[in-house]
């Protein structure tokens, strides 16, 4: 079991930072601007979720559409997750989508079954 953590001032270069980290710690950086937040968001091998808290909506969509990752919540925590959503991530946080919908994709076999009927049954 692991407390509750919140690394301050944390570097780029730590695990905690760099790796997924499962367990209640938070790593905090300071940036200069958003695009140097998305860099560092960015500046890894994972992308599972992200989260960013903005009373901007248009740096909250950018932040969305430039972390390379699985899912970006806007003003929540990146924990949200509902059952109709595809919840997943990019690059080594893997493959595909979980959820109902994507659980029965992942186990069902597509196939298409092309019929030119015969014209003289239409007659």
């Amino acid at each position: 079991m692991l407390q509750p953590t919140v690394i301050d001032d944390a570097d780029q270069a730590m695990d905690v930072v760099c790796q997924e980290a499962f367990a209640p710690i938070i790593a905090v950086q300071t940036y200069d601007d958003v695009d140097d937040a998305i860099e560092l968001a960015n500046d890894t091998e994972y992308g599972l979720q992200a989260g960013i808290f903005t009373f901007d909506h248009r740096i909250g969509l950018k932040a969305a559409t430039n972390i390379d990752c699985g899912g970006v919540m806007i003003n929540d925590i990146s924990t949200f997750r509902a059952d109709h959503q595809p919840y997943g991530g990019s690059k080594d946080s893997g493959i595909g989508r979980e959820g109902p919908k994507y659980a029965v994709r992942e186990m069902t076999e597509e196939r298409v079954i092309a019929f030119r009927p015969n014209e003289d049954l239409f007659l």
